[in-house]
């Protein structure tokens, strides 16, 4: 299952917050690429933060892997977790009469 994940700032977090945190952040989430279950990442352009594409079996098996960063262990972000799917709207370009 493939699944978007979007960091969530908590209460009281800031990115002076994060500073000590973020090469152990990197380092977690270089383990989950190369174990396959991170499949790509980007830095947001709306607001600091994270988008991760993650491939898990099942959006609780994904917040178990995003709740072992470090900055969702020490309580200063959470995740939404946005199951994905094929987009089927393919469809409409083979469907009777339309070119």
């Amino acid at each position: 299952m493939k699944l978007l994940c979007l960091d969530i700032p908590l209460p009281g977090s800031s990115p002076e917050k994060y500073q000590p945190y973020l090469l152990d952040e990197t380092r977690h989430c270089w383990q989950l690429y190369k174990s396959g279950i991170v499949r790509d990442i980007h830095f947001r352009q709306d607001r600091p933060g994270v988008a991760i594409i993650v491939e898990c079996d099942s959006v609780d098996s994904a917040r178990k892997y995003l709740g072992e960063f470090p900055l969702a262990k020490i309580g200063l972000i959470d995740w939404e977790i946005i199951p994905l799917g094929p987009f089927m709207g393919w469809e409409a370009l083979f469907a009777s009469g339309q070119t």
